[in-house]
């Protein structure tokens, strides 16, 4: 009896029977997936202890597929296979581990993918209907997005990146019907960046995506506004600690030559003046002179929309 000639490159072989190709059913891309107990007999392999590296399950009849591990810590793994189009419809994949391959086009309407992890799998073009994708992983980049950032062409990079948008918008629709608002938020970040990496390097546009990404992450990081906002109030208390502030008449400034406390308290009071003006507040105690005034004015400029954007941003974020 001939064996499957299918490699891994780790050495790794299949031990199945092999067909006309010198590959087994499940290895060989011109098989015949089509009938009705096909699911049964691959979740039979799989079970089995089948070699599960390089599957060719293109279009494959995969409706109701059982693969979930009751016994095991993790979920099967399923290295480098061909998913493309396959109707998965229904299928119980609670933890599988899917690490590279195809899954284009694939139906998952009404599967269930709770604690799934799909890394480096190509997910444009699935039907997510009604899919269950708590806790699912999808890997800190999708397949697309990872070819683009290393594309050197970059007429080539756009298309994958224009692809990685439409995943991360399939992906995000479906989590926020699914009522995973945790997940759609970061999948709608990931989308906004695909879309950004799309324009022409040195747009006004992409600047301006990007700084909206920078200081909030499009809406969902409003931590990031926080970060920002102490980052510039302490920056700005290092320049009024140089260029001077006015207190009661008296011109206060940084003196080499002054004792250290001296020099430490005036800082705390450039901080404490730094605040007040990011606030807007103004109480009128300590004024800028100088050069101070550029930045006082940049600052409490900054500060007003800066304390609005962390509203909007916080609102959205918790009432979600």
């Amino acid at each position: 009896m001939a064996m499957c000639r299918y490699l891994v490159a780790d050495g790794r072989h299949c031990s199945e029977e092999a067909g006309e190709h010198d590959l087994c059913h499940w290895h060989d891309p011109h098989a015949n997936h089509q009938e009705a107990h096909t699911a049964q007999a691959l979740e039979q392999y799989v079970r089995s202890g089948g070699l599960c590296h390089g599957l060719q399950l293109a279009k494959a009849n995969l409706t109701g597929l059982n693969l979930v591990s009751k016994d095991a810590d993790q979920g099967f793994l399923l290295e480098q296979c061909n998913l493309y189009r396959a109707n998965l419809r229904g299928g119980h994949l609670y933890g599988l581990r899917m690490k590279g391959g195809s899954m284009m086009k694939a139906e998952l309407s009404d599967a269930n993918l709770q604690c799934a992890i799909l890394d480096d799998v190509n997910l444009l073009g699935i039907r997510w209907h009604n899919t269950r994708l708590d806790n699912m992983q999808t890997g800190k980049r999708v397949m697309q997005d990872r070819k683009g950032r290393r594309e050197r062409d970059p007429k080539q990079a756009r298309v994958w990146f224009k692809e990685a948008e439409e995943t991360y918008r399939d992906l995000r629709k479906a989590s926020e019907a699914q009522g995973i608002f945790t997940m759609s938020g970061n999948y709608i970040q990931q989308e906004l960046t695909m879309r950004r990496l799309q324009l022409p390097f040195w747009s006004a546009q992409r600047f301006t995506s990007w700084i909206v990404d920078l200081f909030c992450g499009y809406g969902e990081a409003p931590m990031r506004v926080v970060l920002f906002s102490l980052l510039l109030i302490f920056i700005c208390s290092i320049f009024y600690f140089f260029f001077g502030l006015n207190f009661q008449g008296e011109y206060l400034i940084y003196q080499p030559n002054a004792p250290f406390e001296q020099n430490a308290i005036f800082l705390l009071e450039c901080l404490y003046y730094s605040v007040v003006t990011f606030t807007t507040l103004g109480y009128g105690d300590f004024t800028p002179v100088g050069l101070s005034r550029i930045f006082a004015a940049f600052e409490a400029f900054t500060g007003s929309f800066t304390l609005a954007l962390f509203v909007v941003v916080f609102v959205k974020k918790m009432t979600r």
